[in-house]
């Protein structure tokens, strides 16, 4: 299915597809060349509430720290986008990591009128029994809210030419920027231990300003409520550990 309907968005778009690349939650994505030989990557996302406003995100970002959005077709949730030349995940071809996600997160940080709020998804995982008082106090309490990436973790960001590293698959939200640390906190692609977690959250927020135990709370959080269904459930699990 996700490759016919990728061929008759290709057909209708002018594009020329390549190999797909390896199957995972963010939906189909296959190359792509435009008409005029520029390459990008077709993408047809699958269904699902945290990445509802993929697209309107990358046009808020508009190439700033993250892939170009190039067309989009709601209808059958596809979106055209920049491809990231050579692709390496920021998880493994960097020197710092941390440095580099600490230069793009304000870069992040838009206007985020019209999207979907933190209260809202909080108020989503309480009806799932997934967070408690420490969730909807958080949630209560926010400073200015601005837009954020939920899962900008370490294989979220690749190797590219227009900037040495750009941002993908965002799951945007408007939060406060405390709560936009989570998902590299937990990131153990950057080192799965309770020092490596620790180390991450005292450098982003010393670095960027942000009061730790609102971060600290947010992280933990965050983290229990996505580990249901998830396959990362022992690490986030951990995660959660080791900063109570």
């Amino acid at each position: 299915m996700s490759e016919t309907l990728a061929a008759a968005v290709a057909r209708d778009w002018g594009l020329r597809l390549g190999d797909p690349y390896p199957p995972g939650a963010a939906g189909y994505v296959v190359r792509a060349q435009l008409a005029d030989g520029t390459s990008a990557v077709l993408k047809l996302q699958h269904s699902h509430r945290e990445d509802e406003q993929e697209a309107d995100a990358l046009e808020r970002w508009d190439g700033d720290g993250a892939v170009r959005l190039l067309r989009r077709d709601d209808q059958r949730h596809a979106l055209l986008l920049e491809r990231c030349e050579p692709g390496s995940p920021l998880s493994g071809a960097a020197d710092d990591p941390l440095g580099v996600l600490i230069g793009l997160l304000p870069r992040l940080w838009k206007d985020a009128t019209g999207f979907h709020t933190l209260a809202d998804e909080v108020a989503h995982w309480s009806l799932r029994g997934e967070t408690g008082e420490l969730a909807r106090e958080l949630a209560a309490t926010q400073g200015e809210l601005v837009l954020v990436h939920q899962d900008l973790h370490g294989d979220n960001v690749l190797a590219a030419e227009r900037e040495p590293w750009l941002v993908i698959d965002p799951k945007p939200l408007a939060a406060e920027r405390e709560f936009a640390i989570a998902p590299i906190v937990r990131s153990f692609e950057l080192g799965r231990s309770r020092r490596d977690a620790l180390y991450r959250l005292d450098r982003l927020c010393a670095e960027l300003g942000l009061d730790r135990e609102r971060a600290r709370g947010w992280t933990i959080v965050q983290t229990t409520a996505w580990t249901s269904g998830s396959d990362y459930v022992e690490e986030h699990r951990e995660t959660v550990e080791w900063l109570r």
